[in-house]
């Protein structure tokens, strides 16, 4: 067995080998965000003596349980400790191979999620010639919390410092950090789009993999901060950042949850903002400093200039958040009418062009397609406008293959297209069902190898005069501006 000791400019780490893989996890980043590190930026990590066993995953960071039904839906391991700001790697190649690499930042609404969900296994990438890394970061208050005491962001920015861990250390496990892509999906892709906006950022990576999120979901220091008022009521404590550190973590997680609760019952604008619109009251926030502004706003005059864009939504997105909880079955004509006028959309003509496409869709239904557009997919064409002629290639792809969980139910939703680009099927947790295409994760995850290695998924690139899809089903086919008639609906709209 060869040499499984990797030299990082920390200390020595031993990883594990299987099937010509080397995995190493749990490897820190930053120092652990506690104690005198709390609500602070990232941390140099300590240097260590000896050689560090990373053949398990390391903690993850503290959050809220999904509730049901969604705990059945998202399989998320918890491991206990400190070091939770640590990422894995799996390599096919300790040696100078310079290979690509893949970054990939976990979503969760900026509440959930870690590197250990078994879906983010980076195996079949490193099987395919790439060395993947799956990183954690802070969530929650402990990452977004907004005060304007001259500190925000720090679940950004500590994507950031593990982006520079791997300029510094991936060399040694075989990658070349000159060829560098970073993906996520959901909050992950919100944080890929706005890392790709901000100036802090420059020469980490050359592309982007944003996989249904966008760059329109952040906050203003105004609304951030009135949150973060509402935290420290709930707590019982002054808002200072002094005050809610000296809260316990378990004390601060289940305050984030009632807050979060009471936005779900009552997304009254004049109370929360933006965050009415996307029910997450901890996100990054645009803050003139660390992102300087709205990343899809950064983006149009050309903050991303040069870097490669891979961006798609599923058709069927709100699904998610509708069919589990069958929320979609009690949705009426008069709730359909108001939430169509809420987003602004004419109200006789959206109902006449969203139905054209779906005759037989309940209100319920149509609902679900509206918002999946006003949440998903039109942030995403808006991010493809954006980027298509800024001297990167950008190409769009969309993932229609549907469910049968919920009876069929279930749809092309949210997050199920993740391990169909991992091509790890049987390590779905849960929206998979059975019987799942493994031909359709092959072509998946075929075109993200290419793109992470080359810039080229593999299909025409995405112009505003043919809009050119990738569309990914049981037979994929490339489409031109798809659904073209919705999507005009929505133009200076969001």
């Amino acid at each position: 067995m060869p040499d499984l000791v990797v030299n990082t400019k920390y200390g020595a780490v031993r990883g594990v080998s299987i099937d010509n893989v080397v995995a190493f996890k749990g490897i820190p980043y930053a120092a652990p965000p506690f104690g005198a590190n709390r609500f602070k930026t990232p941390q140099p990590v300590v240097a260590w003596d000896g050689v560090r066993d990373t053949s398990n995953y390391g903690p993850t960071v503290i959050k809220p349980p999904y509730f049901p039904p969604f705990d059945s839906l998202f399989v998320e391991p918890q491991y206990p400790g400190e070091e939770c700001l640590n990422l894995n790697i799996w390599t096919p190649d300790l040696g100078q191979a310079r290979l690509p690499v893949y970054v990939w930042v976990h979503g969760g609404a900026f509440a959930n999620g870690s590197n250990a969900v078994p879906a983010y296994d980076g195996a079949k990438f490193a099987r395919d010639g790439i060395v993947c890394v799956v990183i954690n970061y802070r969530l929650g208050a402990d990452g977004f919390l907004f005060l304007d005491d001259g500190i925000s962001n720090l679940g950004i920015l500590d994507q950031v410092t593990a982006l520079r861990w791997v300029q510094e250390n991936i060399r040694a496990f075989g990658g070349d950090p000159e060829n560098v892509t970073i993906g996520g999906e959901s909050a992950g892709s919100f944080s890929v789009t706005t890392l790709l906006s901000m100036p802090l950022t420059k020469g980490l990576f050359r592309r982007v993999i944003a996989q249904s999120g966008a760059g329109h979901h952040v906050l203003s220091t105004g609304t951030a901060k009135r949150v973060g008022g509402y935290l420290a009521d709930k707590l019982g404590v002054a808002p200072t950042r002094e005050a809610i550190a000296a809260v316990s973590f378990e004390k601060l997680v289940m305050a984030q949850a009632r807050l979060s609760g009471e936005v779900f019952a009552n997304p009254n604008p004049a109370v929360w903002g933006e965050v009415a619109g996307n029910v997450m009251p901890f996100e990054p926030v645009v803050d003139g400093d660390i992102i300087p502004a709205r990343p899809i706003d950064g983006l149009f005059a050309g903050a991303g200039a040069g870097v490669d864009l891979l961006v798609g939504t599923n058709t069927e997105e709100y699904r998610l958040f509708m069919v589990p909880n069958n929320s979609i079955a009690y949705i009426n004509d008069t709730f359909l009418s108001r939430a169509i006028m809420a987003y602004g959309l004419p109200l006789h003509e959206t109902l006449f062009t969203y139905k054209e496409k779906r005759p037989e869709a309940s209100a319920g239904e149509l609902l679900e397609a509206i918002a999946t557009d006003w949440f998903f997919r039109i942030p995403a064409i808006r991010l493809a406008e954006a980027q298509q002629n800024q001297g990167g290639a950008t190409y769009m792809y969309e993932f229609s293959w549907r469910s049968p969980e919920y009876d069929g139910r279930l749809g092309a939703c949210h997050a199920l297209e993740i391990a169909f680009a991992f091509d790890n099927l049987d390590k779905d947790n849960g929206r998979l069902g059975t019987g799942n295409p493994q031909h359709l994760a092959d072509s998946m995850h075929a075109s993200w190898v290419s793109f992470i290695t080359t810039g080229n998924p593999g299909w025409q690139q995405y112009e505003l005069d043919q809009r050119a899809t990738m569309n990914f089903n049981l037979t994929n086919q490339l489409q031109f501006d798809p659904r073209w008639e919705e999507r005009i609906l929505w133009e200076g709209k969001r």
